[in-house]
């Protein structure tokens, strides 16, 4: 197996150590509460340590606010872009609702069908990575290769 595929498989491992937290706006502490950014920046933490910048305070509806692609400007500083197309298990995913408006939620993919995420009013779920959802990716992003 390849470093960039022991990665994936890690990666995959690890987010799905965060199944069943509650959905909790801002919060990133595995089995207390997280947000689908939360669910990211804990996988993050749990792969290399600290975070790689410190997350300001925002809104549940910071996307609508006219706040540009802050949630994809963020993973180009710290994330490998992938092309839509090839996006492998492993990767974040980032999801638009509108075309006009920036991408506002995140996932990870766990399966070539089915997606990991932090929902508003559940928890952690592996969920089907649907037409509707595939209809609203907007970006892909790998993690860094990690040492393993």
């Amino acid at each position: 197996m390849s470093g960039a595929d022991a990665t994936r498989v890690r990666i995959v491992a690890t987010a799905r150590r965060w199944l069943g937290t509650p959905y909790h706006h801002q919060a990133s502490l595995r089995g207390v509460g997280c947000d689908c950014l939360g669910l990211v920046r804990g996988v993050w933490r749990d792969l290399y340590g600290g975070e790689p910048e410190p997350t300001p305070p925002y809104s549940p509806y910071w996307a609508q606010q006219g706040s540009g692609e802050t949630l994809a400007l963020a993973a180009e500083r710290h994330l490998v872009p992938v092309k839509l197309q090839e996006a492998c298990p492993g990767d974040i995913l980032l999801f638009r609702w509108r075309a006009h408006l920036p991408a506002a939620h995140c996932a990870i993919l766990t399966e070539p069908d089915r997606i990991l995420h932090a929902h508003d009013g559940a928890a952690v779920g592996e969920v089907a990575f649907t037409g509707w959802w595939r209809r609203h990716l907007s970006h892909v992003f790998a993690f860094p290769e990690l040492d393993v």
